[in-house]
Parts: C-alpha cells; sequence; structure tokens
C-alpha cells in the first residue's frame, strides 16, 4: 500500500510537470554571468537544510530577508502569509527541538532570474523527522514521519548578498506518524 501511495504521488508530479510552465522548470540557462549567482542561491537553500537540521538557528535565519512570503499550507492548511523572518524560525526551532531529529535533501535546482537582483529556484525536496516517543503505542506506534515534495524560493540581492524572501513547500506525498510531524519535540 504506501508502494502505491508513492506511485501515486510520482504520477501527480509527472501529470503536472506536463501542465506547468516549461520555461519555469527548465530554469534560466547557465552562463557565465549566471553561474556564480546560481551556485550561490543552491549552496543557500542546501545550508538552510543543513542549519535546520544541526538546530543552528542563527545561521539558519542569515539567510532570510526580515519578512518573508511563506507557504506550507499543502502541510499545515491556514494561507500564505508575509511574516518576520524570525518567527518562521521560531516556529521551526519550537518544533524540531533536541528530541526530534531531521535530516532534509534537496535536488533538481533550477533558477530562473527575474532582472538583476530578483530570482525564482525550484527543487524537489525530502524531509525525514524522528521522535522515539511518537514509537509509544499511544503516540501512534511509530517514531518517523517523512514528506517529498518541491520547493519554491524567492531571491532577492541585497547589498550583502543574496537572501530568500519567499518560500513555498507544495507536499506530493508523505508517510509515517501525523504526530511526529505535528508534536513539538520537548
Amino acid at each position: 500500500m504506501k508502494f502505491a501511495t508513492l506511485t501515486a504521488a510520482a504520477s501527480l508530479v509527472a501529470s503536472s510537470a506536463i501542465a506547468a510552465d516549461t520555461p519555469a522548470l527548465a530554469g534560466t540557462p547557465i552562463t557565465t554571468e549566471t553561474l556564480i549567482a546560481q551556485a550561490e542561491m543552491v549552496r543557500i537553500a542546501d545550508a538552510i537544510d543543513a542549519g535546520v537540521d544541526a538546530k543552528d538557528w542563527a545561521l539558519t535565519r542569515s539567510f532570510f530577508t526580515d519578512e518573508i512570503t511563506v507557504d506550507f499550507t499543502s502541510l499545515v492548511g491556514g494561507e500564505p502569509a508575509t511574516i518576520p523572518a524570525d518567527a518562521l524560525i521560531a516556529g521551526w526551532s519550537s518544533n524540531l527541538t533536541e528530541e526530534k531529529t531531521s535530516f532534509h535533501l534537496r535536488g533538481n535546482h533550477r533558477v530562473t532570474f527575474h532582472g538583476e537582483g530578483a530570482a525564482t529556484m525550484l527543487s524537489h525536496g525530502y524531509a525525514w523527522n524522528r521522535m522515539e516517543r511518537g514509537a509509544l503505542q499511544e503516540n501512534g506506534g511509530e517514531a518517523l514521519w517523512e514528506v517529498w515534495g518541491t520547493y519554491e524560493h524567492g531571491f532577492v540581492r541585497e547589498d550583502d548578498g543574496w537572501k530568500v524572501n519567499a518560500m513555498t513547500f507544495t507536499a506530493t506525498a508523505e508517510r509515517g506518524n501525523p504526530f511526529v510531524r505535528n508534536t513539538p519535540g520537548s
């Protein structure tokens, strides 16, 4: 049954890619003029993941503008919002405490430039969360929760370099114990 869920999710991703905006999926071609900027954006997105997994919240915060537009509605419902980046980091740090281990992985980065000082990066993402308390029968009996999906990062160039000013995650499949996802670590 789990394989069928993943196969259905892969079909959904493949069919939506066909209907999607092909230039955005391809990204801007890499040239000598864009190579360094694209590499820096990939480094930043990967460093955000590494910072979250290491629970280095100051490092993670350093990659964002002061306000950020976020959309995680495919996971948690609600509406997209523009919030202080400090509030985003506070939310992540209160959920991903020392009790909860996470692992984030990203690939297939495609950057599209919108002038000299703005860009969008699309990528595929995977996240894994583990919390031993989830393995207790009364908490669902499984210590793991994982999710697959796509990320869209908005970037702007500031005086000190590229920063993320928008972030959307669209889940395409998830499995495991929702208790692990929804319960802040202690």
